[in-house]
């Protein structure tokens, strides 16, 4: 088992590898979780899917990660940072797809809000981004709760798309903190 990424009081998000597979293949043939994807995935393309995954661990440094609960080790979705290729520019994404037995208790949340930190404070990007199906309606209420705002319809992968946004925040200058 690799080392966590992030922690948040509840959670633990670390990089997947080839024995989350089972776990994965279950939640990416869900139909409730996969019912704003083109489609649900066979085990097959969720291995594919594990591979990109890992491969971009590999090529950027992070990509989903494994969440799981803290307390008890169960993993209960993907959370991450993955570097999408929008409108021709690349931009840091928020990606969080959370198991349907774990939905509405806070999960997409914590651990979204702990990435978008990560991205900020830890890899210094300058903005993320969150790409949402104009339908999805919780994942538009996990995007705002973590101070993201829409900023315009995109087509991306052959399907309309909301591009919610969030700037780094300032930094303060020692002129404004009264620091000399």
């Amino acid at each position: 088992m690799t080392e966590p990424i992030l922690e948040t009081s509840r959670l633990s998000l670390r990089e997947m590898t080839w024995d989350d597979l089972d776990f994965l293949a279950m939640l990416l043939a869900d139909e409730r979780v996969m019912r704003h994807y083109p489609k649900c995935c066979t085990r097959e393309e969720s291995r594919l899917w594990l591979g990109r995954v890992i491969d971009r661990y590999a090529q950027h440094g992070h990509a989903f990660w494994l969440a799981s609960l803290r307390a008890t080790g169960e993993p209960i979705g993907q959370v991450g940072l993955l570097l999408q290729h929008v409108d021709g520019v690349d931009e840091p994404e928020i990606g969080y797809m959370i198991h349907a037995p774990h939905w509405r208790l806070g999960y997409a949340f914590e651990a979204a809000s702990a990435v978008r930190d990560y991205a900020f404070n830890t890899l210094d990007k300058p903005r993320v981004i969150s790409l949402i199906r104009p339908v999805n309606i919780p994942s538009q209420r996990v995007a705002l709760s973590i101070g993201m705002k829409p900023e315009r319809l995109t087509r991306w992968h052959d399907a309309d798309h909301l591009v919610f946004s969030l700037d780094r925040p300032a930094q303060p200058s020692a002129a404004s903190t009264g620091i000399a």
